[in-house]
C-alpha cells in the first residue's frame, strides 16, 4: 500500500472542502440577511397598517360615543332624580 503524502491530501481534499464550507456559509448568511430584511419590511408594513386602523377606530369612537362631560351630566341628572324618588318614598313611609 502506498502512503498518501500529507501535502497531496491537503491540496486535493481539505482545501476544496474548506473552500466549499466557506462558500456555503457565506451563501447561508446572505440568504439569512435577505430574509431578515424582508421580515423587517413586512413587520414595519403591518405595524403601520395597525396604527392606521387604530387611529381610524379612535376617531370612530370619538364621533359615535358620548363624551365624558355628557356622561357626567347624565349621571348628575339621574342621581338628582333618584334622590327625589327616595325623598318621596321616605315621605310616604312617615305618613
Amino acid at each position: 500500500m502506498t502512503e498518501i503524502p500529507l501535502s497531496w491530501w491537503i491540496q486535493v481534499v481539505e482545501i476544496p472542502a474548506l473552500a466549499g464550507l466557506f462558500l456555503w456559509t457565506k451563501s447561508i448568511r446572505s440568504q439569512a440577511e435577505t430574509q431578515h430584511e424582508h421580515l423587517r419590511e413586512t413587520l414595519e408594513d403591518r405595524i403601520e397598517k395597525t396604527r392606521e386602523v387604530l387611529a381610524t377606530h379612535k376617531v370612530e369612537v370619538a364621533q359615535k360615543y358620548a363624551s365624558i362631560s355628557y356622561i357626567r351630566d347624565v349621571e348628575k341628572r339621574l342621581t338628582d332624580h333618584l334622590i327625589r324618588i327616595e325623598e318621596k318614598l321616605e315621605g310616604r313611609k312617615r305618613k
